[in-house]
């Protein structure tokens, strides 16, 4: 059994590796990669292989398997929600220099402003539940940092731009990268 999860998990876990890969030209538009992105897609490459190898050296317990593969599940449904709502925003590369076209507000941008983020830290943070080891949670902190910082980058490039009001508006109202406990109550 364990054989068969673990096929399933690093099945999963490349699928979605290349279909975060395939984003990159299939859905995010920028005129060349930012040295940041660079940074990322180095950062993926890395932990892909490490991850893959601890999957197949290592006897994670089950339920450590089972949690990592439904969050890496989930973490692909949300990505490809998050893609669905943003096909027309025209969104760029992490750490792009140049400010954002447009403000997307549909499907999981309703309840945070940066659901990508959220699906790779999603992501990554269940298959490192799913290798079973403490050091694989190394790699998530760094993610974490990362898109952090990178989803602070665009806050403040949406400051700068004449979305500036619609932005602060919406931020009000909704989660960084998890959803707001409380909802939003507008003014009357």
């Amino acid at each position: 059994m364990q054989f068969a999860l673990d096929l399933i998990v690093t099945i999963v876990s490349l699928v979605t590796v290349a279909t975060y890969t395939w984003s990159l030209r299939g859905h995010f538009s920028s005129p060349e990669m930012p040295a940041g992105a660079k940074v990322i897609s180095l950062a993926v490459v890395a932990t892909t292989i490490a991850f893959t190898w601890l999957i197949w050296v290592r006897q994670p317990p089950l339920p450590a398997t089972l949690a990592g593969l439904a969050l890496e599940l989930a973490a692909y449904a949300l990505f490809w929600w998050a893609i669905a709502a943003s096909r027309k925003g025209r969104l760029r590369f992490a750490f792009d220099p140049e400010g954002p076209r447009g403000l997307v507000t549909d499907g999981p941008y309703r309840y945070v402003r940066h659901p990508f983020y959220t699906c790779y830290l999603m992501f990554w943070a269940g298959w490192a539940i799913a290798t079973g080891a403490i050091l694989s949670a190394l790699p998530v902190l760094v993610f974490a940092i990362i898109y952090v910082m990178a989803a602070r980058r665009e806050e403040e490039l949406f400051s700068a731009t004449d979305m500036a009001g619609d932005y602060a508006r919406y931020k009000s109202r909704t989660g960084f990268l998890v959803p707001r406990l409380q909802p939003h109550r507008d003014a009357a």
